[in-house]
């Protein structure tokens, strides 16, 4: 079943709003397009990837703190569990600070990724956490805090000021252009989380403030988003994930981002943190857009979202699975949402992502046999 056409009308009329009529874009796969492609590749199980070594995309990928060698070591562990891919998030000022070298990173990191039978899923924006990224050297962890760093591509400055647009798409065309044939990026994943408002952390004041008029601007700029990549022409599917859930029930309910996402991606991508009964609620519901699915965010076990048996479920359903968080590191996901309000002194009682020690040792052992049991890997 496709979207319904009252949905797709008003997405509609929201993109042709933002763009140029100059502008044709190629158009959005078909049903059987995207299930083609579903049934030419194998299952995408993975992993949400950060080095340990960075607290964010920027450290990641800066000339001064990429590291490449811990990138093939974590590579290796992702192997190790059968993992296929990995869902990785790029940042508009690394093309703006150095774009040729940033360019050769990306290649020197689907290297080694694919060294180890590893393809990716690359973010090209993201609404969640810090509104004020800076380039150069990144501040360090805050102790029991989670996710202290990350930062917002665009940040609020560059979201609001139309002048840095023509960045944003310029970095949209040329990362896409440069990879549209790599077989060794299987999709592209437009936004993360493009309405989130971030009220559990810096929303609401502990570090920083979200702009006003935020949704809306992000709402012009997705449905843009979409149109950019489209005319690059890029093998791989594009997507971008809905992630509130007493909204996907009933269509209604949707607000302008969503029925964009929705109406734009040639699969449909999504995030549920959710228990197993949660997790198949959403699936029931999107099974609706006749499209494949990818979970692109789950796996946080103290709230009940764990690998057994979501990951089993996920694969049994035929929808791509990525967790969140893979070696504890610097973005201290270890440590529960919640630790904005009451940072933590020490290691939690129990970990709330990640699946490997900084060592490379299994957090739980037998998590990790279940993993390779469902990946494959353990015959």
């Amino acid at each position: 079943m496709s979207l319904r056409p009252g949905s797709r009308l008003l997405a509609a009329l929201l993109i042709a709003a933002c763009v140029s009529p100059a502008i044709s874009a190629r158009e959005r796969w078909t049903d059987a397009e995207a299930k083609a492609w579903q049934q030419r590749g194998p299952w995408l199980v993975g992993s949400n990837y950060a080095p340990a070594y960075a607290i964010n995309q920027l450290e990641m990928w800066q000339a001064d703190s990429f590291d490449i060698a811990a990138i093939d070591r974590e590579m290796a562990l992702a192997e190790s569990l059968g993992f296929n891919s990995m869902r990785v998030f790029l940042h508009h000022l690394l093309w703006e600070q150095d774009r040729e070298g940033f360019l050769k990173r990306m290649d020197q990191y689907l290297a080694a990724a694919d060294k180890h039978g590893v393809g990716t899923m690359f973010v090209l924006f993201d609404s969640v956490w810090d509104p004020n990224p800076q380039l150069g050297p990144q501040r360090p962890p805050k102790q029991g805090l989670h996710n202290s760093g990350w930062v917002q591509s665009p940040g609020a400055k560059d979201l609001l000021d139309r002048s840095r647009h023509a960045l944003l798409e310029d970095f949209v065309r040329g990362v896409v252009r440069h990879f549209k044939d790599d077989r060794r990026v299987q999709v592209w994943d437009l936004w993360n989380e493009p309405d989130n408002l971030n009220g559990n952390s810096y929303g609401e004041g502990n570090l920083k403030q979200e702009p006003a008029g935020k949704q809306e601007m992000v709402a012009e700029l997705i449905a843009q988003s979409f149109t950019w990549a489209r005319e690059e022409n890029p093998t791989q599917p594009l997507t971008s994930g809905v992630w509130v859930h007493n909204r996907i029930g009933d269509p209604a309910k949707l607000i302008p981002v969503e029925k964009i996402q929705l109406a734009e991606s040639d699969i449909v991508s999504y995030h549920s943190y959710g228990k197993p009964d949660e997790m198949a609620d959403w699936v029931n519901h999107l099974r609706a857009y006749g499209r494949p699915l990818v979970c692109t965010e789950y796996m946080a076990r103290p709230v009940g979202s764990t690998f057994d048996p979501v990951l089993g479920y996920l694969k049994k359903e035929g929808i791509g699975a990525y967790n969140w968080g893979f070696v504890a590191g610097k973005s201290n996901t270890i440590y529960p949402w919640d630790s904005w309000q009451k940072p933590y002194a020490t290691e939690p009682p129990v970990w709330f992502h990640d699946i490997f020690r900084a060592d490379g040792q299994p957090y739980r052992t037998e998590e990790v046999a279940y993993i390779r049991q469902v990946t494959g890997r353990a015959k």
